[in-house]
């Protein structure tokens, strides 16, 4: 159950219906989940500021239950957004980051439980 949460200060008009459900299945794709199990939230037309420069950024902040947790895996899913993020919303590469947080079942609540007992 991926969350993803892409904070950025583009306006919200850069942030159509069609740009979040590309993302929500790229997302998929590259974590190689369903879909469905997509958890997105986008935050548009903040106060930012990567490097020191307020000019044009966006972060990713990736949560998963076991895709997300070593080096590797996030080289590879790293490349995939960063193409995704560059191509979509025209940023430079030096104006996007992304963080990676492994989360474990337990942590996840849903339906008056943890997805632990789901």
């Amino acid at each position: 159950m991926p969350f993803l949460e892409l904070q950025s200060n583009l306006p919200a008009s850069q942030f159509s219906e069609e740009l979040l459900n590309k993302l929500c299945c790229t997302a998929a794709r590259i974590l190689d989940k369903p879909k469905e199990r997509i958890n997105m939230s986008v935050k548009p037309g903040l106060l930012m500021a990567i490097g020191g420069s307020t000019a044009p950024c966006a972060q990713l902040v990736v949560s998963s239950i076991g895709v997300v947790g070593t080096a590797e895996q996030n080289k590879q899913h790293s490349a995939k957004f960063f193409e995704f993020l560059t191509q979509e919303l025209g940023l430079a590469p030096d104006r996007i980051l992304i963080l990676f947080y492994p989360i474990e079942k337990w942590q996840i609540g849903k339906n008056g439980t943890v997805m632990t007992f789901l």
